[in-house]
């Protein structure tokens, strides 16, 4: 008799359950979704610092990846899509999300403009800061360095494509300037594998162990814009799209300006 009893008891709990869910969904209330998001890096300390909020003001939990915008790496945002990866919310420099958004790899006028932001340059925390406010001083600082680090991401492929062309400088940079796969470039000045190199100022802020110098010169600057927008096929596009205009919203962009971002509010 117990054991009849202890089973109805158990029927009873679920049936209430499934009759509490039905009423939710009847109810039109928002259901609680897990969210897959892969930012770059020069967006990641913006995205981590207001990731928190948003999951507390929705209920949705943000399922968090990091890759570079472009290269082949294995985590690199391309290369991950092209392999089929469950994403629903990519956030990367806008070049490369346009071109994804034009191979139909996302949701047609999704995309929000997060921020732009632009390049720095440190040394190993101690160590002698070059003067690189000028173009002659920033020659200099990577003529006189031992090694020079520069990511494989947007900020790398200008250094080594375009910046030491405008500085004349493409020969003697030959064997101590290294493009740095993945890996910070920050870790690599702070571990003494370089003594100079230069990244976004939102990826080096974070990084322990380094000073950053200043940002290159007006001159010879390049300001990348971060971007983010839905992935096709998301099986939460109305939660993502919440995301989306939360981490465009102005009221957050005191927060991104706070990681070395220049904020951008409601702009396609």
């Amino acid at each position: 008799m117990s054991r009849f009893i202890s089973r109805f008891n158990i029927n009873i709990k679920i049936t209430l359950l499934t009759l509490a869910a039905a009423n939710l969904l009847a109810g039109g209330q928002a259901v609680a979704a897990d969210i897959r998001v892969i930012s770059s890096g020069g967006f990641a300390q913006a995205y981590k610092n207001l990731a928190p909020a948003y999951e507390q003001a929705s209920g949705d939990k943000l399922v968090s990846g990091w890759g570079p915008s472009m290269g082949t790496t294995t985590n690199a945002i391309p290369v991950r899509m092209a392999r089929g990866e469950e994403i629903d919310v990519v956030i990367m420099v806008g070049d490369s999300l346009d071109t994804l958004m034009k191979e139909g790899k996302l949701v047609a006028g999704s995309k929000v403009v997060l921020a732009n932001s632009p390049i720095a340059c440190a040394v190993k925390k101690g160590n002698a800061k070059p003067d690189i406010s000028t173009v002659d001083g920033l020659k200099n600082a990577f003529l006189k360095a031992r090694k020079v680090a520069y990511s494989d991401s947007a900020s790398g492929e200008y250094i080594k494509h375009q910046l030491m062309k405008k500085l004349e400088i493409t020969e003697q940079m030959q064997g101590k300037a290294a493009q740095i796969p993945a890996t910070p470039v920050g870790e690599i000045i702070a571990h003494g594998e370089a003594d100079f190199g230069c990244q976004q100022r939102s990826e080096l802020l974070p990084v322990e162990g380094i000073d950053i110098v200043g940002l290159l010169p007006q001159e010879v600057q390049l300001t990348t814009t971060f971007s983010a927008a839905i992935v096709t096929g998301s099986k939460v596009q109305p939660q993502a799209q919440a995301l989306l205009n939360f981490l465009s919203s102005e009221k957050n962009a005191g927060t991104i300006a706070e990681t070395g971002l220049e904020p951008v509010a409601g702009k396609k």
